[in-house]
């Protein structure tokens, strides 16, 4: 195995042990994000592994300064300037240049990468001030100057409210009813005609 690399100058060596150790922790980070650890996790002496469970913003994961984008710099650093100086021969000064650049744009890609990611994540939170215009009807009956609930569909929800009615007046249940204005998570409703 030494033999194969005996007619490497030192700056090979330097290119392909960076890509080499970039490599592998590309791969040891590939591995345990398919079995569901990470590679910070603590393994102990027994083979056990502690997971940490709580979930991680995909964007907060990546940093500039990570496992992923120093793997990353790194395994593109090495292999692109390895390529160019060794089987190009572009020269030390052009090599180096290359390979930083491959080096930055891997880092880049993977940033791009992570905060696409994160744009696909969405919150299922409902506001409640967002049901205003929406229309239900009366789940239990609203009494004169009281409270109620009545049950509206927003944003493809139906949901349960704690609701008065604008006038003061009983509504009573089963009664279609549209929502006013919100005042403090109880909803303002007016009964349809």
């Amino acid at each position: 195995m030494v033999n194969a690399f005996s007619d490497f100058n030192g700056l090979e060596m330097f290119f392909l042990i960076c890509a080499i150790i970039g490599g592998f922790f590309v791969l040891i980070k590939l591995v345990m994000q398919f079995m569901g650890g990470d590679a910070d996790s603590d393994i102990g002496v027994d083979g056990d592994m502690d997971i940490d469970t709580d979930h991680v913003d995909s964007d907060v994961g990546f940093r500039l300064i990570s496992l992923h984008g120093l793997s990353a710099f790194f395994m593109m650093f090495g292999l692109v300037g390895l390529a160019l100086y060794r089987q190009s021969q572009v020269g030390t000064s052009i090599s180096m240049v290359g390979a930083v650049a491959a080096g930055f744009v891997s880092v880049w890609i993977i940033g791009k990468l992570f905060k696409g990611a994160a744009s696909l994540q969405s919150n299922g939170a409902l506001k409640t001030s967002d049901s205003v215009g929406s229309t239900g009807t009366v789940y239990l009956t609203i009494p004169e100057r009281g409270m109620g609930r009545v049950s509206i569909n927003f944003q493809n929800r139906l949901r349960e409210f704690d609701a008065v009615e604008i006038n003061g007046i009983s509504v009573p249940t089963g009664a279609p009813i549209r929502v006013v204005r919100v005042d403090a998570n109880v909803l303002v409703v007016e009964i349809i005609i």
